[in-house]
């Protein structure tokens, strides 16, 4: 059993996300606000979590003599068929994830959860779960908010989750060539700690940075904060290490360009878990920053600051981009003024009198040399200026880079206090990018208002491109009694809108189950077949993650 690894945090982190030490509650304030703003008729705490006690979880079906083959693998400390293990491991951290936890459900819980060691044990073990008929679920920090670490079942006799946080080594560091192998389990500030006395970072900071792991970062494609400086993971990776039903994968290359045939990295980036389970990588590293320089800028619309971003894009020099771009809609905005103290209602007040009475709030962040930084920040003043924005200093930036992680927290109270809050992203090119906003924005205010209730839909730009930008929607409403059938409708009509404006399905949160149903229509049906004759390649068997990724039939939406 290894309920050692997990005791400290199994009774905090089971219905929620992370260390709950780090939360800080909604402020009165607050409150107030959602409840004006949702037409509540209390926010007081009404829907609190379960015991972990009464937390059902269905039996493990797994035979003693297939425990006893996986003990002599792994070693019988490192696996688990405990209640507490299994409810951990029950799936991601998803609002449905949440909300099936928080009242009581873990049916679906995996048979067993191993610890593997070594990318060799992790090959021993899939072709165990072949011999057996068990379904395999890689997890790692198991952050995933679009259902790719559920332990699904499907056609197999039972499912296996493999928790890599036993693999969380630097393997190798190569300074010249600016590289560096880690194991796929490291977790982000790990990684962090590992590069820093070399005077190096990763530069990857997703929101879920403090408890995700480098193999979550890659088998999603994720993005982070600073994606627009540093690159997104799929830009970082060179190559990967893969263990899968067919034997061990090594797909990319260490020499700096190959033309010898298609990129099969690719191959393994982005793919869930579904067809193997990454077990290192090695990553493009950068020196780290001397320096970083905050920015604020308020504009007249959305609209507006989406064409700062674009001509900031366009026309200064690629070097001049700062790192974080970040742009929040006028209800974003709004709800960030209403929130944040005297502070922000006198800047507020500031803006109004600006001609800004409903502006939209763009932040930045500079890395680097400081001399170079002041050059580049004076190069895109003149660009943001033009296109109508108007200066607000350093403290927006500053103050949204200090509580970047904890986000996440909110939603467990949120949840406790009956409201439903769930998030949602994509991509589009900048011809696209105000319809794809509109289209989106509307279609989920219309599902949320299906059944009279009030809603409220904050939307923001968080990755800039050339050829387009990234759209993020948070969303709130008063929970319904189904909480599970409200979700549920509102992601499918923000996803069909998604699809109708030509944008893409995920451009950050990856695909897992929630968005599986739309891929076909992204990637077309030769390309979902494509997808699914790789998979039979590398999993004969297919029990690697089923039902994730890869579509089981092409549905249209329109």
């Amino acid at each position: 059993m290894v309920t050692h690894l997990t005791e400290e945090i199994s009774r905090s982190v089971w219905h929620g996300w992370g260390d709950p030490a780090r939360a800080k509650p909604l402020s009165p304030g607050a409150l107030a606000f959602l409840q004006r703003t949702l037409r509540l008729a209390s926010v007081e705490a009404a829907h609190p979590p379960v015991a972990l006690a009464d937390v059902r979880v269905g039996p493990a079906s797994l035979a003693a003599e297939v425990l006893a083959e996986l003990g002599a693998i792994t070693g019988t400390e490192h696996v688990s068929t405990g209640d507490t293990e299994r409810i951990l491991h029950a799936g991601g951290k998803s609002t449905p994830d949440l909300m099936r936890r928080r009242g009581g459900d873990a049916l679906d819980a995996p048979d067993a959860v191993v610890f593997p060691g070594s990318s060799d044990e992790v090959g021993q073990i899939l072709a165990l779960c072949v011999r057996h008929n068990l379904a395999v679920v890689a997890f790692g920090g198991g952050t995933s908010v679009v259902g790719g670490v559920e332990p699904l079942r499907g056609t197999f006799d039972g499912v296996v989750t493999l928790d890599m946080r036993r693999m969380d080594r630097l393997l190798l560091l190569d300074p010249l060539s600016r590289t560096a192998t880690f194991e796929a389990g490291i977790r982000g500030p790990a990684i962090e700690a590992a590069l820093a006395p070399h005077g190096l970072t990763l530069g990857h900071f997703p929101q879920s940075h403090q408890e995700a792991t480098l193999g979550g970062y890659v088998a999603t494609r994720s993005a982070g904060q600073a994606s627009t400086g540093y690159g997104r993971s799929d830009d970082l990776v060179k190559a990967v290490h893969l263990e899968t039903p067919a034997g061990p994968f090594d797909a990319g290359s260490p020499a700096p360009g190959t033309a010898a045939g298609p990129k099969l990295l690719d191959v393994v980036v982005g793919s869930e878990g579904t067809l193997g389970v990454i077990t290192s990588a090695t990553v493009k590293v950068t020196p780290a920053p001397a320096d970083k320089a905050y920015g604020a800028w308020s504009f007249p619309s959305f609209e507006a600051g989406a064409q700062a971003m674009r001509r900031l894009r366009h026309d200064g020099a690629r070097g001049d981009m700062p790192h974080v771009c970040r742009l929040s809609d006028t209800d974003e905005t709004a709800s960030t003024f209403k929130l944040g103290g005297w502070k922000t209602g006198a800047l507020q007040r500031y803006l109004g009198v600006r001609g800004q009475g409903t502006p939209a709030l763009a932040l930045f962040v500079w890395e680097g040399d400081s001399r170079a930084i002041r050059a580049r920040r004076r190069r895109s003043a003149r660009i943001l200026r033009r296109a109508g924005g108007i200066p607000l200093g350093p403290l927006p930036g500053k103050s949204w880079e200090h509580g970047r992680f904890s986000g996440p927290y909110l939603r467990d109270e949120l949840l406790t206090r009956g409201v439903y809050v769930e998030t949602l992203e994509t991509a589009a090119t900048w011809g696209r990018i105000e319809d794809t906003y509109r289209s989106v924005r509307h279609a989920i205010l219309d599902a949320l208002a299906e059944n009279g209730a009030g809603a409220y839909v904050q939307t923001h730009i968080s990755h800039v491109y050339s050829d387009g930008a990234s759209l993020y929607f948070t969303f709130l409403s008063g929970l319904e009694k189904d909480g599970l059938a409200q979700n549920a409708r509102v992601k499918d009509a923000a996803s069909r809108a998604i699809v109708a404006a030509g944008a893409t399905i995920t451009h950050h949160h990856a695909v897992g189950t929630d968005h599986a149903p739309y891929l076909g229509a992204e990637i077309g049906d030769l390309g979902t077949k494509v997808l699914a004759g790789i998979k039979h390649t590398l999993d004969p068997a297919g029990i690697m993650n089923p039902g994730k990724l890869i579509p089981s039939n092409t549905k249209e939406h329109s």
